[in-house]
């Protein structure tokens, strides 16, 4: 005896059903084509990207014009105060200048050392090579570029710059994604660090600063290739930090308020 197919009996709903589905299979091709026309082969959704690229110039540009405007306003500031005829001010205004330069708010120039740290090239691709156990090997960490800072310190640099930026006692460091953000604003790789100061002395702090000895063992391991150059500059300019010099912290609320 012949046995029925297992399935779901027919009803009085199975005709609905029949003609419904043509239905709603028309109407999504309808909808295709609208959306097709209205979009003229462009993304509907403005503003979208599409690539780190993109973000990173958008950002970028977004600082640039609100560090101009904090310049803008620091002009005016000074402006201001220099146009006060009172002795406290005048000696207030003397102290500042005096701690600029330790402060990073002059321009250095002068010898110096320029290291570049950059991703490896595979890193680039789909596949990690099998020889990699680590793939976090091939990219450049926020630890490797705050390790080539802090020897450039520990050989006695006069001025630091990473992308240009001059590095102060605020300036943090972070990755975010496969690029690190300086001071709120984001760069990709290659990473740019130079050093104003004696050249034999932050070479030498370089070669013996045990964690770059490992990273630099890396770049010289061909399975692994990460980016190092280091090169002698006759002349480096580091330019005096613009950025905001306010410090943000935080402060232990007292008993009675932590609950509030």
């Amino acid at each position: 005896m012949a046995s029925r197919p297992h399935g779901r009996l027919a009803g009085p709903g199975a005709l609905g059903w029949g003609l419904a589905t043509p239905l709603v299979g028309l109407l999504s091709g309808a909808l295709f084509v609208v959306s097709a026309h209205s979009s003229e082969g462009t993304d509907l959704r403005p503003g979208r990207y599409t690539d780190l690229a993109s973000l990173v110039r958008s950002d970028s540009n977004q600082y640039d014009a609100l560090k101009q405007r904090v310049a803008d306003l620091h002009q005016q500031v000074a402006q201001l105060s220099s146009s006060v005829d009172n002795r406290q001010v005048r000696k207030l205004n003397r102290e500042a200048d005096r701690v600029k330069g330790a402060a990073g708010l002059r321009q250095v120039s002068g010898p110096g050392l320029t290291v570049t740290l950059s991703d490896a090239p595979q890193s680039t691709g789909q596949d990690t090579p099998d020889t990699v156990d680590n793939p976090n090997l091939l990219l450049v960490h926020q630890q490797d570029i705050q390790a080539v800072v802090n020897a450039m310190w520990k050989g006695g640099a006069l001025a630091v710059t990473i992308q240009g930026q001059r590095v102060v006692s605020t300036t943090g460091i972070r990755c975010i994604g496969n690029s690190v953000q300086l001071q709120g604003v984001p760069y990709s790789q290659p990473y740019r660090i130079q050093a104003v100061g004696d050249v034999t002395a932050l070479s030498d702090a370089i070669t013996n600063d045990p964690y770059l000895q490992v990273y630099r063992a890396d770049a010289a391991d061909p399975d692994i290739n990460v980016g190092w150059d280091e090169q002698v500059e006759d002349r480096i300019a580091a330019p005096a930090y613009d950025g905001l010099t306010d410090l943000q912290y935080a402060r232990v609320l007292p008993r009675g308020d932590a609950g509030s």
